[in-house]
């Protein structure tokens, strides 16, 4: 599958890859050179892969509080927020962001490699008389990224809109979100009005000396703020609790997968990892281990951390096994290598 701005990647030069059934760039130049231009000016990203599921009727909001462990009773109109769909268990399908127009009228946007199986999930559940929409194929996203990401966006005639807030202008949305950690926003348009509003940003960035970014730089800089990746730092096997991501969950009300997380002991906690050693860089399965020699964790993404020039690593320790700034030990290629506990957030 391609996304419309798949012949714009190409002309860039960018190096395409598979992305679970998707053909995106990793980078155009350098992964390296494309986080810092997110982490110092701006960067744009293409993520219209991501799905777009609209739930609307006039039980919308108490379906969507059934739904996710978040009490979205509580967001106001133009809210957006993050949260999760869980199992009976309690343990995480997917993450997500749900915006909210009002109470009868949602988007829900899930990740490329989910989206039909929320969708399936929200069918299954279906209740109120709900319609939803899978408009994921009608519209793009792109992410603007970075210190200077409102002065971007002026110059293509959009305000910079408040964290987890957004509005439409023109039939396009802005909202507050992105998953680098810096300030910025994501546009959802219209596919027919993608490529040109693409091609404004490239020109403007290339004039600061910037430009667009691959799923590499979006990976370094989700992992160096400590964000989760479905499918990697979990995949139906943990919970909020053991996830670092409790805020999300509000027991004041009923949700799938309540009862479940009331049932489960915390047996583990998400850290971050950042290596002694240069160039000593983990990898997701490698085990971790107290200076004894017991295995108390396991890395579930790991690569260099650019603002460090360290290896960093994210991943689950047994709980008590550690504090932050204790020092544990990384197996890479047959061999320990210390690291030091972090809070998953390594980069303020």
């Amino acid at each position: 599958m391609r996304t419309i701005l798949y012949n714009e990647h190409v002309k860039l030069n960018g190096k395409i890859i598979d992305f679970h059934g998707w053909d995106m760039p990793l980078y155009y130049d350098s992964i390296i050179k494309e986080h810092m231009f997110v982490r110092k000016k701006c960067g744009i990203f293409d993520v219209s892969h991501m799905g777009d599921i609209y739930i609307e009727g006039k039980n919308a909001e108490e379906f969507i509080k059934k739904m996710v462990p978040t009490d979205i009773g509580k967001l106001k109109d133009l809210d957006c927020i993050y949260t999760a769909f869980l199992d009976e268990n309690g343990n995480m399908i997917d993450d997500t962001i749900i915006y909210k127009y009002n109470s009868e009228k949602f988007l829900c946007v899930p990740n490329a490699s989910m989206k039909d199986v929320i969708l399936n999930h929200l069918k299954k559940n279906l209740s109120g008389g709900v319609v939803l929409r899978d408009v994921s194929d009608k519209l793009s996203c792109i992410a603007v990224q970075g210190p200077m990401s409102e002065e971007v966006m002026e110059k293509i005639g959009y305000r910079l809109p408040e964290p987890f807030k957004f509005y439409e202008k023109d039939g396009v949305i802005i909202s507050g979100t992105g998953y680098t950690g810096e300030k910025g926003c994501e546009i959802i348009i219209d596919n027919k009005r993608a490529v040109e509003v693409w091609n404004d940003l490239v020109h403007i960035l290339k004039e600061i000396e910037s430009g667009p970014c691959g799923l590499g730089a979006r990976d370094t800089l989700r992992m160096e703020k400590g964000m989760l990746l479905s499918g990697q730092d979990f995949d139906h096997d943990r919970n909020p609790y053991e996830s670092s991501i409790s805020f999300i969950v509000d027991m004041n009300h009923d949700f799938i997968g309540k009862n479940g997380i009331e049932r489960k002991e915390v047996a583990q906690t998400f850290k971050g990892f950042i290596m002694e050693e240069n160039n000593m860089i983990p990898r997701h399965g490698y085990t971790i281990f107290d200076n004894s020699g017991n295995e108390i964790g396991i890395v579930t993404s790991g690569s260099i951390s650019p603002v460090l020039n360290k290896g960093i690593a994210l991943g689950y320790l047994k709980k008590n096994s550690g504090k932050n700034g204790d020092l544990v030990m990384i197996n890479i290629r047959g061999k320990n290598h210390p690291a030091k506990i972090s809070r998953p957030k390594m980069v303020n």
